[in-house]
């Protein structure tokens, strides 16, 4: 059977394993390394139900997605899906947020994250020359596998997740018998703020599926294909987190406190010796790789709908001739990750993550009420939340809810850079418009 191709160019090769192994390396970064310990120090035992709490906010944005994704089916994600809804200039600001904000920022603090990993194992990455030599080869190879394609690109994550995954099931496995079931007693209820801040972290820990829909273009039949990935894949996370925590809870029970900035390393030295935590080590360093290496097939096709709908100089929006891909973007986005990485500008950027976040997350959830709300789309066959605007709007309160409990320079941050993005729109618009006026 041959391989479907969209208006855009591009060819349809994402199916629901590759979706679903999409969303989980998206996901699964280098927070769940620690994240045991935060969760664990401050509430204890209960800290299974805050996991339950917020997969349960997750989850009422996550069915918002499966719906408007299997309405727009054109390439960008949550780019694509806020412009349909509400026109070129709020996707423009998306386009920003997603892309800069949440993409580029984050991925160059996780390739320093990559050459802290192994500098502590290979000190000679504590060298400025060396962490940019090591960035350079990584990006480079990323850049050859997804403009040789997207099967490629599918295939890397595919690969990459699953050998992330690998240590943390070892954990899991042969983490059980060192359980001890007193750790795991309930001694008290924790404060409710307590329980709120704890969320408000774990929340984060979950984020990332979305990136996953950057490819909405190269999914093949999306109306089943797109809810069926998400789901599969957020629900092997949740399992695995919940395993996880339990298991590191039952083995550290109040030693947490003493190894809080490793504790799943601290598991596996019991478990296996103090190669343990270097093998965990190399894992962190593999999980944020692939993050990034997801990155890089995903995001630079926001980029690329961007660029065919006017936004971006249409450059960014040509496809390779013989592998279809957005070559000029994928190219483009690596680069720029590149240099923030090297230079360490994102550290002074990187307040700017979690309101971007969030805000995309807003904006989704409207365009999807929006377009449900579209007489034309009612015939079609396409997945709908069920129970009316009881899900997206449990989605609005948990989103507004959280970015009440964002720090002031977070906010002010996010509102300059829209300020700033918004600048930048009108100013294309006027310099297009004058173009215009001067041909004859």
């Amino acid at each position: 059977m041959p391989t479907a191709t969209t208006d855009e160019g591009l060819k349809r090769v994402v199916g629901i394993p590759g979706l679903s192994l999409n969303v989980i390396n998206n996901t699964i970064g280098a927070g769940i390394f620690a994240l045991p310990a935060i969760v664990g120090i401050a509430l204890g035992s209960f800290a299974i139900f805050a996991y339950i709490f917020c997969a349960i906010m997750l989850a009422s944005i996550m069915l918002c997605y499966a719906e408007i994704g299997t309405r727009v089916t054109s390439a960008g994600g949550s780019y694509a899906y806020v412009e349909a809804a509400f026109g070129n200039f709020a996707g423009f600001i998306i386009n920003w947020l997603f892309v800069f904000a949440w993409g580029i920022l984050g991925d160059a603090a996780l390739m320093n994250v990559v050459s802290d990993s192994l500098a502590v194992i290979f000190p000679v990455f504590l060298n400025p020359w060396m962490r940019g030599l090591l960035f350079f080869v990584l990006m480079g190879f990323m850049i050859l596998i997804n403009i040789r394609g997207t099967k490629q690109g599918v295939a890397f994550v595919k690969w990459i997740a699953i050998i992330k995954l690998l240590p943390l099931l070892g954990i899991i496995l042969f983490g059980f018998s060192h359980v001890s079931s007193s750790n795991l007693h309930w001694e008290n209820l924790p404060s409710i703020s307590t329980f709120g801040d704890t969320v408000l972290i774990l929340f984060f820990a979950f984020t990332g599926f979305e990136s996953a829909l950057g490819v909405s273009g190269e999914i093949k039949n999306p109306k089943r294909t797109i809810p069926s990935g998400i789901f599969l894949g957020a629900i092997i996370v949740l399992i695995f987190y919940l395993l996880l925590q339990s298991v590191t809870q039952g083995v550290l029970g109040t030693n947490m406190e003493a190894v809080k900035n490793a504790p799943l390393a601290a598991v596996a030295e019991k478990i296996v010796g103090p190669i343990g935590g270097t093998l965990l080590l190399v894992a962190a360093a593999i999980s944020c790789f692939g993050n990034v290496g997801g990155d890089i097939m995903n995001t630079p096709r926001v980029i690329f709908a961007g660029a065919n709908d006017g936004l971006f100089p249409k450059l960014l929006g040509k496809l390779h001739a013989k592998y279809a891909t957005p070559y000029i973007a994928i190219i483009t986005y690596a680069v720029l990750i590149f240099i923030f990485a090297v230079s360490g500008g994102f550290k002074q950027l990187a307040i700017l993550a979690s309101a971007s976040a969030l805000l995309i997350y807003l904006a989704v959830i409207l365009a999807t009420i929006k377009l449900r709300m579209n007489k034309k789309d009612a015939v079609e066959k396409t997945f709908k939340v069920p129970g009316g605007l009881i899900i997206p709007l449990i989605g609005i309160a948990a989103i507004v809810w959280l970015l009440t409990s964002l720090g002031k320079w977070e906010i002010l941050s996010t509102i300059i850079f829209i300020a700033v993005v918004c600048v930048i729109y009108f100013l294309m618009k006027k310099i297009k418009k004058e173009k215009l006026i001067a041909v004859p």
